[in-house]
């Protein structure tokens, strides 16, 4: 019978989907990761992933195993846990990075300070990413911007903030009040357009009839800003909360002149799974804040 830490270890290689990636997540050599992946396959009678000499592929059988060990996982964690006041056990979650700069970041601290015995594991990317990962299971939850598409049934996603999005420009040269004449001056950097986020800004510059001339195109919130500090273009972005906006000497923020638009951040996770007291007790402790 294969142990908790065998278990886990699947799903650690689920995640990174490299054996050496999740050895180092969970404090094993590479080779100790393997061994024990093998132990679970020989134990259940078949191959988890397909492999090759360079990939290492979960296969339909291992997709069908995340659920049930995620179950028996989050089931051993919580043995005893009705005589402990506080949370305790493994939550595995997705989070852009720009949402740890935002309200986010506040609230995941607290919340660790709140419940000593939780651990939260933090997985960056992007929204798109995370919603295949939530829906395969190879994350518990994950903190997104809404979809600009209809979610699947078996998932679902929960507000927990919203940030105004916002013009930001290198101090000089500054545009004119109740304009934006930085389009004539510098290009515009934008973000990924066919992320979630990406899909946001162009809703923006629909929204306020905005003509661009497009520049640079990234993926990162952080590397846009820090590229219009160095002069380099402005851009159109969330009003992040951990930002000193109105101190930075390098960039301006600007509203934007005609309809407010905002980036709602929030929770998504499948309907039933076997970390909802954790994902609830998130909700509820971020919205309690606001």
């Amino acid at each position: 019978m294969s142990s908790i830490k065998i278990l886990k270890n699947f799903l650690a290689i689920t995640r990174h989907k490299s054996v050496a990636a999740a050895a180092r997540e969970i404090g094993l050599t590479a080779a100790a990761a393997g061994q024990q992946l093998h132990q679970l396959e020989q134990e259940i009678g078949i191959e988890l992933f397909d492999r090759t000499k360079r990939s290492l592929t979960l296969n339909s059988h291992g997709r069908s195993l995340i659920e049930p060990i995620q179950e028996i996982i989050a089931r051993y964690e919580a043995l005893g846990s009705n005589l402990k006041t506080n949370l305790s056990g493994t939550i595995v979650l997705g989070a852009l990075v720009s949402t740890l700069m935002g309200a986010f970041g506040k609230t995941l601290n607290e919340l660790k300070q709140n419940y000593p015995e939780l651990e939260i594991k933090l997985i960056a990317g992007l929204s798109s990413n995370f919603l295949d990962q939530v829906i395969e299971g190879s994350l518990d939850a994950a903190i997104v911007t809404e979809s600009p598409f209809a979610l699947p049934q078996n998932v679902q996603w929960t507000e927990l903030y919203k940030e105004p999005m916002i013009l930001i420009y290198p101090s000089a040269p500054k545009p004119k009040k109740g304009s934006i004449s930085t389009d004539k001056l510098l290009p515009f950097i934008r973000f990924e357009r066919n992320t979630w986020t990406g899909h946001l800004v162009d809703q923006t510059i629909r929204a306020n009839k905005l003509k661009i001339q497009d520049g640079m195109e990234l993926n990162s919130v952080e590397a846009i800003i820090e590229l219009v500090r160095q002069g380099l273009g402005y851009s159109i972005v969330p009003k992040l909360a951990n930002i000193a906006w109105a101190s930075d000497r390098q960039l301006k923020i600007q509203e934007l002149p005609g309809k407010a638009i905002y980036r709602k951040v929030g929770l998504l996770e499948r309907k039933k799974h076997g970390r909802q007291n954790i994902t609830l007790a998130i909700k509820q402790h971020f919205l309690s804040t606001l």
